[in-house]
């Protein structure tokens, strides 16, 4: 390409960049103010004014490449060249808010209003007749689709791991989580402000019938007590160890079992509808710590 026309194709692409990267932002304020405003419905009349409206300034930015892109030669196939533009462009633009939506990171407020321009100047760039510039579309293309379907997506789930690692940093101790009893598996397992919450199922669920619930909090009281006002159908033990079990006789069922001690700067309380109290004591919590919320 002679030094001449690849001016001209620079600042073409650069005119259409500069000239969606002011459309667009501006038709999707109006389209949200309007939805806001009166719903739905009323998106209909700015896409009506809005859509032609930037079309009219795509087919004006390709007046000075009329000599470089063949499209752009006549005032019907130049119309027809944005529409194209247009059209690919959106997609693009749809692509990046989808990716955005997916907390991606697209930089700044005036990054992203950069980029809006971008995929309508990547569009054009398809219709130079030129390999080198249809290559360097490519790459940039083949760069954005890497970004935001690849690279963006992980950086925003370690940027997440981050940010709950550093929530709970201060209180370490909550984030401990106990062996599954034998037979069971974690079933559930939730990271609160001050808690943290696991429930054990058995592994043939359906086959066999149990749960198992830890619960690893701040402590309550400096020291274990039992409650002043237990249920009458409840027994309450602080054993020499400082553990506390409680009982609750629940007629025509298994008694309910809750054992509570307290390890390390944390309360950890156990809790299941079987009277083998030997079984959950035998709970200990491990090292193993968790920072996200997870099921299975």
């Amino acid at each position: 390409m002679r030094n001449g026309r690849g001016t001209l194709t620079a600042l073409h692409l650069l005119l259409v960049w500069a000239t969606m990267a002011t459309a667009v932002p501006m038709l999707g304020f109006g389209l949200v103010a309007a939805a806001w405003g009166g719903g739905t419905g009323a998106t209909v009349p700015v896409l009506f004014v809005g859509v032609p409206l930037a079309l009219g300034l795509l087919t004006v930015a390709g007046l000075p490449a009329r000599s470089v892109v063949p499209l752009c030669g006549s005032m019907s196939r130049r119309l027809g060249w944005a529409v194209l533009v247009f059209a690919l462009g959106t997609l693009g633009v749809l692509a990046g808010l989808a990716a955005y939506g997916g907390d991606v990171d697209l930089g700044s407020a005036e990054t992203r209003l950069a980029l809006t321009g971008v995929p309508y100047a990547v569009a054009a760039a398809f219709f130079v007749p030129s390999r080198w510039v249809r290559w360097g579309a490519l790459a940039v293309l083949a760069a954005g689709v890497a970004y935001g379907g690849v690279v963006g997506p992980a950086q925003a789930r370690q940027r997440q791991h981050e940010a709950e690692t550093a929530r709970y940093r201060e209180r370490a101790a909550l984030l401990y989580l106990g062996d599954a009893p034998p037979g069971m598996r974690v079933a559930h397992a939730q990271v609160g402000p001050a808690s943290f919450v696991v429930d054990y199922r058995p592994v043939r669920e359906g086959y066999e019938e149990g749960y198992v619930g830890l619960v690893v909090r701040t402590p309550l009281t400096p020291a274990l007590r039992c409650p002043e006002f237990a249920p009458e159908n409840e027994t309450c033990t602080v054993t020499p160890q400082g553990e506390m079990i409680r009982v609750g006789d629940i007629p025509g069922s298994a008694d309910a079992v809750t054992l509570t001690r307290r390890h390390r700067s944390a309360e950890v309380e156990v809790s299941r509808p079987w009277t083998n109290v030997g079984s959950a004591a035998s709970w200990t919590p491990c090292t193993r710590s968790r920072t996200r919320s997870c099921e299975s």
